[in-house]
């Protein structure tokens, strides 16, 4: 059996700011919450990202989202935003997120909640001048540990853009 994921959550509160017309989140403010949540992952792993850019001449920069809208977000709602590291080759970095409104007992998956959206982002890793470039050691060791299999993925295959098997992966 494979171990669980590392699972980070978030904690989010809907600002009014943040929907349109409709009272509905306006879709590119996901993007947002993905940020936060990447970067709440990596501090609660003692990865300063603030020391990675200034110190390191590293930064992250997206190249690819995937984004799967599934229930609208409304305002003053409070969601639940999990994000894990779903792969690391090399220098390019993918982070899986799901978005999630708590649910009561009774009501929907009220163990984990409504999944509103789930996504993925790919990362690479360069410089200042945009030159791609390897993740310092100190940081890819952080990010390794960080890096665990999950036995049911909730981020579909479709969207992390790895359709190898598990066997081809190397896993059972």
């Amino acid at each position: 059996m494979k171990p669980e994921p590392r699972t980070f959550t978030t904690r989010l509160r809907v600002r009014y700011a943040e929907t349109d017309q409709m009272g509905v989140v306006y879709h590119a403010n996901y993007l947002i919450w993905f940020e936060v949540g990447r970067v709440e992952m990596l501090r609660a792993l003692g990865f300063a990202y603030q020391r990675l850019e200034s110190e390191e001449d590293c930064v992250l920069p997206v190249v690819e989202v995937n984004c799967r809208y599934r229930a609208p977000a409304r305002y003053d709602e409070e969601l639940t935003l999990e994000t894990r590291l779903i792969a690391s080759r090399g220098s390019v970095l993918k982070f899986g997120y799901a978005l999630l409104r708590p649910e009561p007992p009774g009501i929907g998956d009220a163990a984990r909640g409504t999944l509103l959206a789930e996504a993925v982002t790919t990362h690479v890793v360069v410089d200042r001048s945009l030159r791609k470039r390897s993740l310092p050691a100190a940081y890819a060791a952080v990010l390794a540990e960080a890096l665990m299999p999950a036995p049911e993925d909730p981020m579909p295959d479709r969207l992390s853009g790895d359709r190898r098997s598990d066997t081809e992966q190397g896993g059972g």
